[in-house]
C-alpha cells in the first residue's frame, strides 16, 4: 500500500469501508446512544389514567371587580400598572401576579392588596382578568 493509501486509511478510522466511502450520518440531530433503550421503555411502559386524559381543571370564579389604573407618583418618574380591589388572599394574590407578569412579559411585586405591574399595561390588563374570571374591570 502507498504512504497516500495508508493516510486515507487513518483518516477513515479502522472500521471504514476498504473502497474509501464514508459512512452515513445519523439522521436525527445528533447521536443518542439510549435512543433505542428509551423507545423499549416507553412502548412498555404502562398508560396512566393522568396521561391517557387530561382531568377537566375546576375553574375557580375569580373576583366581582378589580379596579386598573396607571400612576407615576412614587415611583422614580416610571409608569406602573396598579390593579386593586381584587379581594383576594395574599396567597392568590402571588399567584396571580406570577401569571400576569409572565403573559405581560414585565415585572411587578404586591404592594398590600394591590398588585403592581411596570409599564402601562392598562388595555391588555383588562382582556387578561376578564380571562381570569374578573367579572368587572374598571380601567381608571
Amino acid at each position: 500500500m502507498s504512504k497516500k493509501g495508508r493516510e486515507k486509511d487513518a483518516r477513515l478510522g479502522d472500521d471504514a469501508p476498504a473502497d474509501g466511502a464514508l459512512k452515513a450520518a445519523p439522521t436525527g440531530p445528533f447521536n443518542n446512544p439510549f435512543a433505542a433503550a428509551l423507545k423499549d421503555l416507553a412502548s412498555a411502559a404502562p398508560v396512566s389514567a393522568k396521561t391517557a386524559e387530561p382531568a377537566a381543571t375546576k375553574r375557580v370564579p375569580g373576583p366581582a371587580r378589580a379596579v386598573v389604573r396607571m400612576e407615576r407618583k412614587g415611583h422614580g418618574g416610571k409608569e406602573v400598572t396598579v390593579v386593586e380591589q381584587l379581594g383576594l388572599p395574599e396567597r392568590d394574590l402571588e399567584r396571580w401576579l406570577k401569571a400576569l407578569k409572565g403573559s405581560l412579559g414585565c415585572g411587578g411585586t404586591v404592594n398590600g392588596t394591590s398588585l403592581i405591574l411596570q409599564g402601562d399595561h392598562r388595555e391588555r390588563l383588562r382582556e387578561l382578568l376578564v380571562e381570569r374570571g374578573v367579572k368587572k374591570v374598571t380601567l381608571g
